[in-house]
Formats: structure tokens, sequence, C-alpha cells
């Protein structure tokens, strides 16, 4: 491969635009990259189950010169998943890059658990990425090319009181990408996880209204600061793009340092 200014284009040999489907697009971090992924020339499908964020993603992205349409999409709905996947090839003839960002999180400990909420982090965090992951992946697999990312976390690794079910979900989509990673290379198709560290979301908003917590989060880190949204979508585009050609089965950590360092005390030395 020649490195151009078009390494992190996506666009294919001929100029036309790849086609990403991110999945969480209404908002946070999948609304991010979704903007990432316009920017960087590709047609994007904005999907969620907020019909109207979605569609306002989308807007945001014509509006701003880009390539985008939305749809309604529930990820745990093996049916639904199944005919959009369906739906997206037929009518653009390719899927190149799938981005899977939707999670949820039921902070409490493990003894107090109920089996519902055990189903509903594991629903939607393990297995409704597996199905897109699942359904895109026979696409690319049948195109010979592709990339799929998808959404770890820093509590792939870590963790705390009130995070085990997620963590381990987290920790479950890293051996998912890795194993299709070694089943889908032949085909030359790559995939990957991003592991964000803490990220101002939706998700984070009860963290980020209590001020004490808020602050401990951001000194465990080497930046001393929580990362926005939109700092995702570069390893997105990194991953998504030729930028990334040999790299798959790999965990990409956009954490401010938050799993290399021992916390922000700095000892007398």
């Amino acid at each position: 491969m020649q490195i151009s200014e078009s390494l992190f284009r996506l666009t294919d040999r001929n100029g036309a635009s790849k086609v990403a489907l991110v999945a969480g697009a209404a908002s946070g971090i999948g609304q991010a990259a979704a903007r990432g992924l316009a920017v960087a020339g590709a047609v994007v499908i904005c999907a969620d189950m907020n019909a109207q964020g979605a569609q306002e993603t989308a807007q945001d992205i014509v509006g701003s010169g880009g390539q985008a349409e939305a749809l309604t999409l529930n990820i745990v709905d093996q049916s639904q998943v199944t005919a959009t996947i369906e739906g997206i090839h037929s009518r653009h003839g390719r899927i190149d890059v799938l981005v899977c960002t939707p999670a949820v999180n039921v902070r409490k400990p493990l003894l107090n658990y109920t089996g519902d909420e055990f189903d509903k982090v594991i629903g939607l965090n393990l297995k409704g990425s597996f199905l897109m992951a699942q359904a895109v992946g026979r696409v690319m697999n049948e195109q010979k090319s592709g990339s799929i990312i998808l959404f770890s976390s820093i509590r792939s690794v870590t963790v705390e009181p009130g995070q085990g079910v997620y963590a381990a979900t987290k920790a479950g989509l890293v051996q998912l990408a890795r194993a299709l990673a070694a089943e889908l290379g032949g085909a030359g198709v790559r995939v990957n996880c991003i592991a964000p560290g803490i990220v101002e979301t939706p998700l984070t908003a009860q963290i980020k209204n209590r001020p004490d917590w808020y602050d401990a989060y951001a000194r465990k880190n080497a930046l001393g600061r929580w990362a926005q949204a939109d700092e995702m979508a570069g390893p997105v585009v990194f991953l998504a793009s030729d930028a990334a050609s040999y790299v798959t089965g790999a965990v990409l950590f956009v954490d401010g340092g938050w799993t290399a360092i021992d916390g922000r005390f700095t000892p007398p030395l």
C-alpha cells in the first residue's frame, strides 16, 4: 500500500464513498463516530432506537455537506437486525464499516442483582453487539472486505464495586472481536475493539451530577480529565480506514492513560 494523503479517507480505489453503519448514532459516542466517519468521506447509516435522534444526527451530517441517512433499529431484535442489514446491502450494494456502541449499565453489587437486570445488561451490551457483528460480518465475508468496530471499555480489564455485569459484557466483547477477527481474517475483514475510559455521555450523566465522583474519576487518569465523545471519532476513523489495514483482533484503549498509571498521586521521590 502506497502511503498518501488519502490514507484515512473512507473511499475506495474508484473514489466511491464507503458505507458505514453506526448503531447508537442518536447520541454520545455513536453520534460522534457517525460525524467523524462522514467527515472522512463515508456514507453513514445512522441507526438507533431513538428515531428522532438518529434523524437529527443524519440531518446534521447532511447539513455539513456529508452523506447520511437514518433508520430505527433495536439491536437486540434478531429479525429486525437481519432485515435492516439486508435492506442496507440491497440499497447500497455494500457495507464497509460497522460501529456498534449501544450499552446499558445497572450499577449495583452483584449480590443484589436480579435475573432480569442481568439479562438486560447482557442482552444489549453483549448479545446485541453479537447480532450486529454477525449480520454485518456475513455481508463482509461475501464481499471480502470490511471493518467491524465494537465498543468495549476500560472495564474489560479493571473493575470497581457495582460494575460487575457491565464489566463482564465488555470483557466478553473483546473475546468476541478476537474470535471474529480469526474467523473473518481470511476474507480480508478486520474486527477490533475500542475501549474508552470515562467519557461524558448520557450513560455517565449520573456521575457528572456528583462532583465528588466526577472529580475522583478525572484524577484517576494521566490527563486528569474526562473525555468528550468527539474524542472517540478519531480512533473510529483510524480503525475504519486503510491506515489500520494490518490491525485486527486488537483493543485500542482510549482512556487518557487510566489503565497505564496507578492513579494521580505522585509520591515524594
